[in-house]
């Protein structure tokens, strides 16, 4: 009964174990993940993104320097002591003497208060560089999910492509067979699967690296194998540049982060014009030595008579001008980016236009034509492949232009700061 339970417990542990395992034996088999949509992958993004990591890494450096901007300049306490005794005359007094030296500075409320506006103006501006990093990195992600989406598109489109120019050969060799055709038209479509071959080689190997890339915006949380599930985005409304570029101007993160990189100068500035006026020191002095003792108090005022701090007011008032340059250089970037995005989503837009309009149903029709006139005999090898070609490269035209469309839409979307 005994060997019975352990050979029972024994088993039941290989199970468990083996249930255990599976995930990771499945992972080493090479089974792909599961399928991702762009919010998915967004969140994976927005949560383990390095840049994500820098701007939490900054808020939590601003809020540091906001704590030390706040803090009291702390006091300090000395003390001597010894043997002493009077000599001349002798009295025969031997004590311990002692002196015991407390000092505290206190600071100018002027520059007190200048460095705590500008902790608070850095910790704004944190604030503003987080909203940026999440924009940023959406602005990304979103890009890259939609070259992986055309990618997958595009190896349907050659999968297709390499379907159809296989039954093609296949028919060619049985009208060879039946001596409806000659022994060349099979050399000419052999050399057109091999171009398809060719062409599905090419769609796979882009869409590895596709892959590579929109994992590496999630750092590797996606995985070496795995798809995505989506469409890609649309026009909803027009485009009108005038207001882009004012709510860009009002509301972008990058500009309220140069904003209050510009308002942190103008308080540095400040406070090192206000550290002129040194700090002042009280001190407090108790000493007891043989036949004396004494309670005194005082003050340490430091002289600016020589340095005035005119160097880091220099210094201060050029980092200023600095980021005032900068701000002034962004705001023309971002004119000119809005403008080029606008710009290339209207392009995009008129070209899906160009395709929906008719242009996708006439390279439809046309290959339909050609099949049947080539399986009647009333058209040649040659025209078939040619139809073939043109229907292939119009669809994947047409993939391509709804891809720039949704890429254009989410730069812009960067370039606005927000939807």
């Amino acid at each position: 009964m005994t060997r019975q339970l352990i050979a029972w417990l024994g088993i039941l542990v290989s199970g468990v174990e083996i249930l255990c395992l599976s995930p990771y034996v499945a992972a080493a088999a090479g089974e792909p993940n599961a399928t991702q949509t762009l919010n998915t992958v967004l969140e994976l993004a927005l949560e383990h993104n390095p840049a994500m990591a820098g701007a939490q890494g900054y808020m939590r450096q601003s809020r540091g320097q906001q704590v030390a901007a706040g803090a009291y300049l702390n006091p300090s306490i000395s003390g001597t002591a010894g043997r002493g005794s009077i000599r001349d005359p002798s009295t025969g007094v031997n004590i311990t003497e002692r002196t015991v030296t407390i000092e505290q500075p206190v600071e100018w409320q002027g520059k007190r208060r200048a460095r705590q506006q500008a902790a608070d103006a850095g910790a704004a501006g944190a604030s503003a560089a987080m909203e940026e990093a999440r924009l940023n990195v959406t602005a990304e992600v979103k890009v890259a999910f939609y070259n992986v989406l055309f990618a997958q598109r595009d190896v349907e489109l050659a999968g297709q492509n390499l379907a159809m120019v296989e039954e093609v050969l296949r028919t060619v060799k049985a009208r060879v067979a039946a001596g409806e055709a000659t022994p060349f038209e099979t050399m000419k479509a052999g050399v057109e699967v091999q171009k398809a071959k060719k062409e599905a080689a090419r769609a796979q190997n882009a869409l590895v690296v596709a892959r590579a890339k929109l994992d590496m915006m999630t750092a590797g949380r996606l995985g070496r194998q795995f798809s995505i599930q989506g469409d890609f985005d649309s026009l909803q409304q027009g485009l009108d540049l005038d207001a882009l570029v004012a709510r860009a101007m009002e509301q972008h993160p990058t500009l309220r982060r140069l904003s209050k990189l510009v308002e942190q100068a103008e308080f540095s500035a400040t406070l090192e014009k206000e550290s002129r006026v040194p700090n002042v020191t009280v001190q407090g002095s108790y000493h007891r030595e043989a036949g004396d003792e004494s309670v005194t108090a005082g003050l340490s005022v430091p002289l600016p008579l020589w340095y005035r701090r005119q160097g880091e007011i220099e210094t201060a008032l050029g980092s200023r001008h600095r980021a005032e340059a900068e701000r002034l250089r962004v705001q023309n970037e971002m004119i000119q980016a809005i403008t080029q995005h606008v710009q290339d989503v209207r392009t995009a837009n008129e070209q899906l236009q160009v395709f929906e309009a008719g242009l996708l149903k006439q390279a439809e029709q046309t290959l339909r034509v050609a099949r049947v006139s080539f399986q009647q005999g009333a058209a040649s090898l040659l025209d078939l492949l040619d139809s073939q070609r043109v229907y292939r490269q119009t669809l994947l035209e047409y993939v391509q232009a709804r891809a720039d469309l949704s890429i254009a839409l989410a730069r812009l979307e960067r370039a606005v700061g927000g939807i």
